[in-house]
């Protein structure tokens, strides 16, 4: 990171993370030597925040981003929006999933509600394996109450539109740089962006050879991204 600067390139932290919260997750990196200010880590959260404000809404969601939901108003019933977050393993995960609070989700839908969810990954990787994400939940709530959610993480193109307002960047210059193919390689392709692909997190390489649509280019690291740069 602190070559990347050095070399003038300006930088956009953008995750799918929806445990915990932008201010949390920028602690994290700072404690890892990375230096990053809160505000250039764009989360699906922040993204949330704005587009939900003012209206009533149905949270599944994990404790931790709640902080990032200021100005939405959490109701457990009569709501005008369900909003669905990822997951992460544990006993507050069982419940904000359990079958009680889905059929509430779905009977709310039904009488009018919009569905919107922080993203609809399939899986997440963990230290112990891929585990399965929320968005199975999310097409579930799809197909049961025949609607469609409005995605506001990756690989939304308000998503990474957003990123690129905030780094005042033409799509056609600006590199994304991350380990999923669908979310980060795709996402940034379909809007404009050159990509890099990592060999890192949920990487596959029979996902690679399967897609349709190639990275610009595949390195073993982050560290080896601004020599890959300077190259080109």
């Amino acid at each position: 990171m602190r070559r990347l600067r050095a070399d003038g390139h300006r930088l956009r932290f953008v995750t799918n993370s929806t445990t915990k919260s932008r201010s949390h997750l920028s602690e994290q990196l700072r404690a890892m030597g990375i230096e990053v200010d809160d505000e250039e880590l764009q989360t699906p959260g922040g993204v949330a925040a704005r587009e939900l404000a003012g209206k009533r809404v149905l949270a599944l969601t994990m404790p931790g981003i709640l902080d990032d939901l200021e100005g939405v108003q959490l109701l457990g019933m009569n709501v005008d929006a369900v909003l669905v977050g990822g997951r992460r393993r544990g006993r507050g995960d069982r419940r904000i999933f359990s079958y009680l609070n889905l059929n509430r989700a779905f009977h709310e839908l039904q009488a009018g509600a919009d569905l919107y969810c922080l993203h609809k990954n399939r899986w997440w990787q963990t230290a112990d394996g891929p585990r399965l994400d929320a968005g199975a939940f999310v097409a579930g709530l799809e197909y049961a109450a025949d609607t469609e959610a409005t995605v506001l993480g990756k690989p939304s193109a308000a998503y990474f539109q957003a990123a690129l307002e905030a780094l005042d960047a033409h799509p056609e210059i600006t590199w994304m740089v991350g380990d999923d193919l669908e979310g980060d390689i795709v996402g940034a392709h379909n809007n404009g962006m050159k990509t890099i692909l990592v060999r890192t997190g949920k990487f596959r390489p029979d996902e690679v050879e399967r897609s349709r649509l190639q990275p610009d280019g595949i390195v073993s690291s982050i560290a080896q991204v601004p020599d890959w740069l300077e190259g080109r």
